[in-house]
């Protein structure tokens, strides 16, 4: 797909993935709407902004019409927006939580593939590419939740190529490891703590903050982001950086010596 007059859509582009993604593709020659909860940026961005909010039908049809009345198509889709949740227990989160995390970082990818993926099929192309994690396909302990956000991220991305690729419509999932942004923003804590979990939960936020501070920032995302909508012939998954690493040892390595890997990088008990 052609950058020239290309017409994008990157939703929660504020920060972090997004908005690296969002400015890769706005200097590689694409015209990028940058979306976000209505929260102003310090900086005038490269790329064009509109307010959305991906957990309400009625802003994220707003936001879709908006985009087609000034340029008659959407030609590329990245749907990034989204929210981590910090290490916890899966029953230190209440059935609410669970819901709204879900509602965000899977429901939201839904809502706008419904509403732009209708243009794309009477324009006969156009791409979506979906921000997933290593999480889709490897599962961390005291991250149930939102590795099952992920694997649902996945499943509903390798669906959906199958059924639009006949429709001149490729879906692709980018699937980045650790990304050094901020790690206490905007990530939703556990609203049910135990006290039995408050040891190791404390362990497991310790290293991950430690795992960040050495990982890939933003820009190695945004420019497997970029590859994916530039070739000809997609892959369906991209893993970038360390996550490639990760997705051999899924494939390969036996299950018992992954399981152990897994629990003594988190300094967990084998």
């Amino acid at each position: 797909m052609k950058p020239k007059k290309s017409i994008v859509i990157v939703t929660g582009a504020s920060s972090g993935i997004g908005k690296a993604t969002a400015e890769r593709l706005s200097t590689a020659g694409y015209k990028v709407y940058g979306t976000s909860r209505g929260r102003a940026q310090a900086e005038q961005p490269s790329f064009a902004t509109l307010s959305l909010d991906v957990t309400r039908d009625e802003s994220v049809e707003a936001a879709v019409k908006e985009v087609i009345g000034i340029e008659g198509r959407i030609d590329l889709l990245v749907n990034n927006a989204g929210f981590g949740v910090a290490p916890a227990g899966a029953e230190e989160s209440s059935i609410e939580q669970a819901q709204a995390i879900f509602d965000t970082n899977f429901m939201g990818i839904v809502r706008m593939t419904r509403a732009v993926v209708p243009h794309m099929r009477q324009q006969g192309s156009g791409r979506i590419i979906n921000i997933g994690s290593v999480l889709g396909f490897l599962p961390m302990p005291y991250m149930a939740l939102y590795s099952a956000t992920k694997h649902a991220v996945a499943g509903y991305s390798e669906a959906l190529d199958h059924e639009l690729r006949t429709m001149g419509i490729r879906v692709s999932v980018v699937e980045p490891a650790y990304i050094n942004t901020p790690f206490d923003a905007n990530v939703m804590k556990p609203d049910a703590p135990l006290d039995v979990y408050r040891v190791i939960r404390e362990g497991v936020e310790k290293r991950v903050k430690e795992v960040l501070a050495s990982a890939d920032g933003p820009g190695i995302v945004a420019e497997m982001v970029l590859k994916a909508a530039l070739a000809d012939r997609p892959k369906l998954h991209y893993a970038p950086g360390l996550a490639s690493r990760m997705r051999f040892l899924r494939r390969f390595a036996p299950a018992g010596v992954l399981d152990a890997g897994v629990r003594k990088d988190l300094r967990l008990p084998v």
